[in-house]
C-alpha cells in the first residue's frame, strides 16, 4: 500500500472513532440534563422540598464533567461505513435513560422519605450520591450500541469513573459541605444504582432496536 494511501486510511478511522465518541457524549448529556433536571423540579412543584442543594449541584457538575472528558480516549470499533448522526435514535435514547432516571431517583427519594424515614439532611446526601453514581453509570450505557460490557472500556475511562466516585463515596460517607451519609447507606446507593444500571441496559436495547433496527449494533 502507498504511503499516502495508508495515512488517509487512518484518518477516516479515527474520524470515525471521534464520531462514535461524540455521539455517545451527545447521547449522555442529554439524558443527564434530562435527569437532573426534571427531578428536580419535579421534586420541587411535588413536595416543596429541594432533593439536592446548590453546592451539591456545583460538585456533581465539577466530579462528572471532569471524568467525562475521558471518553476522548475511550475504545471503539471502527465502522466499515461512512458515518452520520442519526437524531431520532440520538434522542430517543438518550429520552428513555433521562425518563427511567428519573423515575430511579424518585423510587429512591421515596423509600428514603416514607420508608426510611430519613430526615430531609441526610436524604439531600443520599440523592447527592445516587445522582452522582449513576450519572457516572450513564457513561457505560451510552458508549456502546450493544451491552455495556459489547466494548471494553479504556483504561483512562475506568480510571477516571471510579476515582471520581470514590471521592464522591467520601464526601457522601464523611460529609464534606453536607450531612455526613455514613458507609451503611453509601452501600444502599451504590447497590440500588447498580440494579438500576442493568434495567438501564436492557431499556437501552429495546430503545435502540426500536428507533435504528437497521443499523448494525457496535
Amino acid at each position: 500500500m502507498k504511503p499516502g494511501l495508508s495515512v488517509m486510511i487512518k484518518a477516516i478511522k479515527a474520524s470515525r472513532k471521534i464520531f462514535q465518541r461524540m455521539n455517545s457524549y451527545a447521547i449522555y448529556r442529554i439524558a443527564e440534563t434530562l435527569r437532573v433536571l426534571l427531578f428536580m423540579t419535579a421534586s420541587i412543584l411535588a413536595f416543596n422540598f429541594y432533593p439536592v442543594t446548590a453546592v451539591m449541584i456545583v460538585m456533581l457538575a465539577l466530579l462528572n464533567d471532569g471524568a467525562i472528558l475521558s471518553i476522548a480516549y475511550d475504545n471503539v470499533h471502527v465502522s466499515s461505513d461512512p458515518e452520520r448522526w442519526h437524531m431520532r435514535t440520538v434522542m430517543g435514547i438518550a429520552a428513555a435513560l433521562g425518563a427511567i432516571g428519573v423515575v430511579s431517583a424518585f423510587g429512591l427519594f421515596y423509600l428514603a422519605e416514607r420508608v426510611f424515614h430519613l430526615d430531609r439532611a441526610h436524604s439531600q446526601t443520599l440523592m447527592y450520591l445516587k445522582l452522582s453514581v449513576a450519572g457516572h453509570l450513564t457513561i457505560f450505557l451510552t458508549r456502546t450500541r450493544g451491552p455495556f460490557w459489547s466494548i471494553r472500556p479504556a483504561r483512562v475511562l475506568l480510571l477516571a469513573v471510579c476515582g471520581t466516585q470514590l471521592v464522591a463515596t467520601l464526601i457522601a460517607v464523611y460529609g464534606w459541605l453536607m450531612t455526613p451519609l455514613g458507609w451503611d447507606w453509601a452501600l444502599v446507593v451504590w447497590g440500588y444504582a447498580l440494579a438500576w444500571f442493568l434495567v438501564n441496559d436492557r431499556l437501552k436495547l429495546m430503545a435502540d432496536s426500536i428507533l435504528s433496527p437497521q443499523l448494525p449494533a457496535n
